[in-house]
This record gives C-alpha cells, sequence and structure tokens, in this order.
C-alpha cells in the first residue's frame, strides 16, 4: 500500500499518477487517509464490481411479494 502526504501529492503530482498505475495510492493529511488515488483500469474493475447486484434483486422481490400481498391495504392507506 503506497501513502504519500499531501503536500507531496500535490508537488509530485506525476509520481503519484505512476504510483497508481502499480497499485492504490493512499494520500494523507494530518496522518489520516483522506483519498486514494486508482488508475483508470482499477477504477474500472472496482465500478464492474460494484455494478453486479447482490442484494438488491432480492429485495425488489421481496418488495412485490409485500406489495401483492397487502395490496388493499396499500390502497386504503392511499385514498
Amino acid at each position: 500500500m503506497a501513502q504519500i502526504s499531501a503536500t507531496d501529492a500535490k508537488n509530485k503530482f506525476g509520481q503519484v499518477l505512476e504510483m497508481a498505475q502499480a497499485g492504490p495510492v493512499h494520500v494523507q493529511k494530518n496522518g489520516r487517509d483522506v483519498v486514494v488515488v486508482l488508475s483508470a483500469e482499477q477504477y474500472a474493475e472496482l465500478r464492474a464490481a460494484n455494478g453486479t447486484a447482490k442484494v438488491r434483486p432480492a429485495i425488489e422481490e421481496l418488495m412485490a411479494r409485500s406489495v401483492e400481498k397487502r395490496k388493499s391495504l396499500y390502497e386504503a392507506l392511499a385514498r
């Protein structure tokens, strides 16, 4: 895990970009991570991994079942 201070990141931005090609670069301010710089490829992989729904379809199915079972209740509440 590469780390660099915010000041050094500002002064050596080209180096940060090169470091990010090898892996995430944690930019720190006052000793705490404030951002992580990723390569475009790593970012695309992260987005693709998050784009695969795991829980959402199950939640939507349960919601549809609930609406179907309690349709008259929901209609009464809507009035």
